[in-house]
């Protein structure tokens, strides 16, 4: 009875329903895009569902990670989708797993996939899915957010064309939700539309989106379809050379100056100065042993919001002084 109404559907069936069972999915990145998508595949009867996320739910998620509510603030994303998510279909597996995707443990996890659904809001992430998933042959669905603006392709499908066959180099600058806002129901349709593509993938209707990207404005109802070329020469780097890192450094204008930084460790671009703290604001509760008390420090994050709760915290909580938050981020500092 659970799946009565999808398997009246020509396009599923008993056979189908079998198939989406049999089909493991890693969403990495249980927020915006990864919570709807989440819901749907949940929902759908896939067989296995990996939930990837080393964040923890904080109020500014709510407006759009719609798997949380009030009462989960502080609590680990990956565990709190897990559990809301057994309440919808006890009858699959969730697996919670509660640790940021690396160089070191890509391979290993996107092994244990049949299909790899992107949730992340970094370049240099989405880099590394793609990576991952070239070595170890697997699709991956991609979604992107800019305001209120979206993107969508799948990629690796079927030999087909991979993310850096549509942009071979990054940018410096991320652009996230938290530096340029954006509305709840944005990541929610692309959220949805990655998981139609997992179903289709999985079932083996449709037309994929692969080798194009669909990219939408939410306001004025606008579609755009481009083709992407496939380039075989930068399919071949990865398999030959394996995962390459997006790096990006960068120096501080004032190198006299003490700063914190308080990103995670995935987020670009990197600084190399004896003169930057690095302790990313999910440990910084373990770590705060290693900041000055007597000096003055600047605090930075991507946007200089994460960075202005830092310096409000330690300031009202353990009695930090000279801490002055970095209006505007990251890029307002270096050169």
């Amino acid at each position: 009875m659970r799946y009565d109404r999808q398997i009246k559907l020509s396009e599923v069936g008993n056979s189908g329903q079998e198939k989406l069972q049999d089909t493991s999915v890693l969403i990495v990145g249980v927020g915006g895009l990864g919570c709807p998508a989440a819901q749907y595949l949940a929902g759908a009867g896939i067989g296995k569902i990996g939930l990837m996320d080393h964040d923890r739910v904080s109020l500014s998620n709510l407006h759009r990670q719609i798997l949380f509510c009030e009462g989960d603030i502080g609590k680990s994303k990956a565990q709190v989708a897990k559990e809301k998510l057994e309440q919808l279909n006890s009858e699959i597996r969730l697996v919670a797993i509660e640790e940021a995707l690396t160089i070191e443990n890509a391979e290993r996890i996107f092994s244990e996939y049949d299909i790899i659904l992107d949730g992340t809001d970094n370049f240099e992430t989405k880099y590394l899915i793609n990576d991952a998933s070239i070595l170890n042959e697997k699709p991956w669905v991609y979604a992107s957010i800019y305001k209120n603006e979206g993107q969508l392709s799948v990629f690796n499908y079927q030999n087909g064309p991979t993310y850096r066959c549509l942009f071979p180099k990054t940018t410096r600058q991320n652009i996230s939700c938290e530096a340029t806002g954006v509305l709840g129901v944005t990541p929610g349709i692309l959220g949805m539309l990655q998981a139609t593509e997992v179903l289709k993938i999985i079932l083996g209707v449709g037309k994929i989106f692969s080798g194009k990207l669909k990219i939408m404005n939410i306001l004025s109802g606008s579609e755009q379809i481009l083709n992407i070329q496939k380039k075989p020469t930068e399919i071949e780097k990865i398999r030959e050379n394996g995962i390459i890192p997006v790096k990006i450094e960068c120096r501080i204008k004032d190198a006299e100056q003490k700063y914190l930084d308080i990103r995670e460790i995935f987020e670009q671009p990197k600084i190399n100065s004896e003169n930057v703290i690095q302790i990313p604001m999910s440990v910084l509760d373990e770590r705060l042993w290693e900041i000055p008390k007597e000096e003055e420090i600047l605090v930075f994050c991507q946007s200089g919001k994460r960075s202005k709760k830092v310096v409000e915290l330690l300031r009202n909580e353990y009695g930090f002084e000279h801490l002055k938050n970095v209006e505007g981020g990251i890029e307002t500092i270096i050169v």
